[in-house]
């Protein structure tokens, strides 16, 4: 079995203080992918930077403050890759991958975009030239025999069950018609799953983000748009998922909660 955990932390330095350190010290995870991480390595707090017993692979973005991901492992990894490729994007701090035994594991924080803006546009140009490398990721990994799972911020809400209030965020990013229909590409033409909407089907959410304005968290009005995205053989060895909300709005430590799903994959 393999545990893999996704979580945005909205800022390591902030979130170790509030209960990321606790956090990693407990899981059961085998690999956990950290988004918006905003913090060089040298920036970040020892407890982080020196976590007994695990393989880190830093991605910060080269806009200092910004974005910035990360990939822990348990297992050392057999390979490790910043980017995708991608002149623009590959120093943005949105993408790490490593491999392990017979599965590649990805860190994604994905733009989140605002209509009508610069921001939106680069969202659009990122989401272009990541679908053709998942594309190729997958077909690659088909042909030697090995999975692939993507895990992270995908900044998209695929369904109307994704987002508590999805009638009055039609016409705002995340969830924009095409941003959804290039979700729908991703899992019909290019065939990944979206592993945890398959082990909860038909239901709203989970939901994994949360404004921190007004109630969002205590009515538990929010967006599904942290994702486990596998390639089909993976995704149909997944055995559990949980999202961990906290308790209590006062317990939370990101405005985003950890995705965590079990599946039969030894490494």
């Amino acid at each position: 079995m393999i545990v893999v955990s996704t979580v945005n932390v909205n800022g390591i330095r902030a979130a170790a203080k509030k209960g990321l350190v606790e956090w990693l010290s407990g899981t059961k995870a085998d690999v956990v992918c950290l988004q918006e991480v905003r913090a060089e390595q040298d920036q970040l707090p020892a407890e982080i930077r020196d976590l007994e017993g695990w393989h880190a692979v830093w991605a910060p973005a080269a806009a200092k403050g910004r974005a910035g991901v990360a990939v822990l492992s348990r297992r050392e990894p057999e390979r490790t890759a910043i980017g995708f490729g991608s002149t623009e994007f590959d120093s943005s701090g949105r993408y790490a991958e490593i491999d392990l035994p017979g599965l590649t594991v990805a860190s994604l924080y994905l733009p989140s975009g605002e209509v009508g803006t610069e921001r939106q546009d680069e969202k659009e140009r990122f989401m272009a030239e990541f679908l053709v490398h998942l594309d190729a990721l997958r077909r690659r990994a088909a042909e030697n025999g090995r999975e692939v799972l993507v895990c992270g911020d995908w900044n998209i809400a695929h369904r109307e069950d994704d987002l508590k209030n999805w009638r009055a965020n039609q016409k705002n990013a995340g969830f924009l018609p095409e941003e959804r229909a290039w979700m729908t590409r991703l899992f019909d033409d290019v065939g990944y799953v979206d592993v945890v909407r398959v082990l909860h089907p038909g239901q709203a959410g989970p939901y994994t983000w949360w404004s921190y304005r007004g109630r969002a968290f205590d009515n538990d009005s929010g967006w599904r748009i942290d994702y486990h995205i596998a390639s089909a053989g993976l995704a149909a060895r997944a055995n559990d998922a949980v999202v961990e909300r906290a308790a209590a709005h006062g317990e939370r430590w990101s405005d985003h909660a950890p995705v965590t799903v079990v599946y039969d994959h030894g490494v």
